[in-house]
C-alpha cells in the first residue's frame, strides 16, 4: 500500500471514531504497527492529527492531562450533576454494599440518597464525612491523599479493596471516548477506579455531556465495562456499545 493511501485510510478513521490505536489500525489495514507509528508521526507534524500514546486522535478531540481541583470542578455543569446524581441515587436499594468514588458528581450522589439500610465504601474525604453526617453506615479507604482531588490512592486502598465485593460501583470520570474508554490524568486514581470496578456486580460511569469525545492520559475502564449515566449524548455509537441512561430524556 502506497504511502498516500496509508494516510487516507488513516485519517478517515480518526475522523470517523475521533480516536483510534495503533494495534487496531495495523489489523484493520494490515499493516505493521512500526509502519503505522510512523505514519501517525508524519501526519501529526503535518497538523492532521494529533499523536497520542499508543495511537491517535482527531484534532477535533479535546485531549486533556490537566488535574482540576475539586472546588473548580464544583462549579461546572452543577445542574446536569445534580440531574445524573439523583439518577444514580435511585438506583440503590436496600442492603446493597456500594463503592463511590471520588469526584465532583459522585459526591452530588450523596445528596440524593434514599433513607435505606445500604453500606457504603469510598476513597473520597470528603465523601465521607458527607455519608457519616447524613447517618449513612461508611468506610473510608485508606492510604496516599491528592490535595488536589481528595480521592484516597495507593498500596493501602488496593489492598484493602481486595477484601470488599460490591453490589454497585458508581465512579467518575475527566473523560469518556469510544476508542480510549473511561479516563483520567491520575494513575493512582485510575488504578483504584480499575480495581474498585474488578469487585463490583455492576459499574456505573457518571459524567455529564461536556466530557464525552474527549481523552485523558490514562484509560481506567472500556466504555464496554460499564453503565454510562449522563445528562444527554450526541453520539449514538455508544448506544451500541453499552447501555447508557440519559437523564434528560426522563
Amino acid at each position: 500500500m502506497l504511502q498516500q493511501e496509508r494516510y487516507e485510510k488513516i485519517l478517515f478513521q480518526v475522523q470517523a471514531k475521533g480516536a483510534v490505536k495503533v494495534a487496531r489500525l495495523a489489523k484493520e489495514l494490515t499493516i505493521s504497527e512500526s509502519t503505522i507509528r510512523r505514519d501517525i508521526i508524519e501526519l501529526d507534524h503535518m497538523g492532521k492529527l494529533k499523536k497520542v500514546f499508543g495511537g491517535a486522535v482527531s484534532c477535533d478531540t479535546y485531549l486533556t492531562s490537566k488535574e482540576t481541583d475539586v472546588k473548580t470542578r464544583a462549579v461546572f455543569s452543577v445542574i446536569e450533576k445534580d440531574s445524573i446524581a439523583r439518577h444514580a441515587a435511585s438506583l440503590i436499594e436496600a442492603n446493597d454494599f456500594v463503592f463511590i468514588d471520588a469526584g465532583t458528581t459522585t459526591a452530588k450522589l450523596i445528596d440524593f440518597l434514599p433513607d435505606k439500610a445500604a453500606t457504603y465504601v469510598t476513597n473520597g474525604l470528603s465523601h465521607a464525612l458527607a455519608l457519616t453526617r447524613s447517618g449513612h453506615r461508611v468506610y473510608l479507604l485508606g492510604g496516599k491523599v491528592n490535595a488536589s482531588t481528595e480521592a484516597v490512592t495507593g498500596t493501602e486502598a488496593l489492598a484493602a479493596l481486595t477484601k470488599y465485593n460490591f453490589t454497585k460501583c458508581f465512579l467518575g470520570t475527566n473523560a469518556v471516548d469510544l476508542e480510549h474508554g473511561f479516563t483520567t490524568p491520575n494513575l493512582d486514581e485510575a488504578t483504584v477506579k480499575t480495581h474498585a470496578a474488578k469487585r463490583s456486580s455492576i459499574v456505573y460511569v457518571l459524567a455529564d455531556s461536556r466530557k464525552f469525545e474527549t481523552v485523558a492520559p490514562v484509560t481506567f475502564l472500556d466504555i464496554e465495562s460499564a453503565w454510562i449515566i449522563t445528562d444527554k449524548l450526541e453520539n449514538t455509537e455508544y448506544k451500541c456499545r453499552t447501555e447508557v441512561i440519559e437523564t434528560e430524556s426522563e
